[in-house]
């Protein structure tokens, strides 16, 4: 099976903190690629060097077959790469559904100014409602985003990430802030993506980890310590004493 993400030797610094340590990997079409890392690792700069919001100091990121090193993240988000956030980036003050049709909209490259159209426009609503459905928020649609829970804010913003019909998606703490029923939720539907969405996940919380994940890429201080399946990501020792260990896993 094709890589849909090919990363190789990339590296960034901050100063003497060199946070993204001559990092690479492999992320075959399909997959549900998870990595975990203690408070500091670099899972952050990583994700964002990947979208294109940091640019790399050294290093390749090749996406769909395509040097994409050097382009912009708006040029990414067009190839097809997706990215959630650790702080949720909805717009409170707009219904459900009208958040998704602006990340349609703003996706063919109009201007988000054009919101009172978004509403309207058919070649929004229905693919804007399609990503509703798909992450259980249909009958929510017609609800402002702030009166939707923490754990529907999140779902909210997957369905306008999916709304652009990725090719991959970044997801960074989808699980943040959630309770134990919203985490079940979202790990039911990422678990219904699999083998249909690539998916590269940075996630704290172990169990929805180690459930979803094909493979797991564990950092530390920016450098990969081990990758693998999950049990042997599991049964590593040096993952163990690096990181399991310290999150009670």
């Amino acid at each position: 099976m094709a890589d849909m993400l090919a990363i190789d030797g990339l590296t960034k610094r901050f100063g003497g903190l060199v946070a993204t340590d001559n990092f690479s990997l492999q992320v075959p079409e399909g997959e549900l690629h998870a990595i975990i890392g203690p408070n500091g690792a670099g899972k952050t700069t990583l994700i964002s060097q990947i979208a294109g919001e940091l640019a790399a100091d050294e290093g390749r990121i090749v996406f769909a077959g395509e040097d994409v090193t050097a382009l912009p993240v708006y040029d990414r988000s067009r190839r097809g790469l997706a990215r959630s956030f650790q702080v949720t980036s909805i717009f409170l003050n707009r219904t459900a559904i009208e958040n998704v049709a602006l990340s349609v909209q703003a996706h063919a490259g109009h201007s988000f100014s054009f919101w009172r159209d978004a509403r309207k426009e058919r070649a929004l609503i229905e693919p804007a409602m399609t990503a509703l459905d798909q992450v259980g928020l249909g009958p929510r649609a017609r609800v402002l985003a702030s009166a939707l829970s923490h754990g529907e804010q999140r779902q909210l913003e997957l369905a306008m990430a999916l709304a652009t019909r990725p090719r991959m998606l970044l997801l960074d703490e989808p699980m943040a802030g959630m309770g134990a029923e919203e985490s079940r939720r979202m790990v039911a539907f990422l678990s219904s993506l699999k083998g249909k969405q690539t998916i590269l996940l940075i996630e704290h919380d172990m169990d929805a980890v180690f459930a979803l994940a094909d493979r797991i890429t564990v950092l530390v201080y920016g450098r990969t310590i081990a990758c693998g399946a999950p049990d042997a990501i599991r049964n590593d020792e040096a993952v163990r004493a690096a990181y399991l260990g310290h999150e009670g896993a």
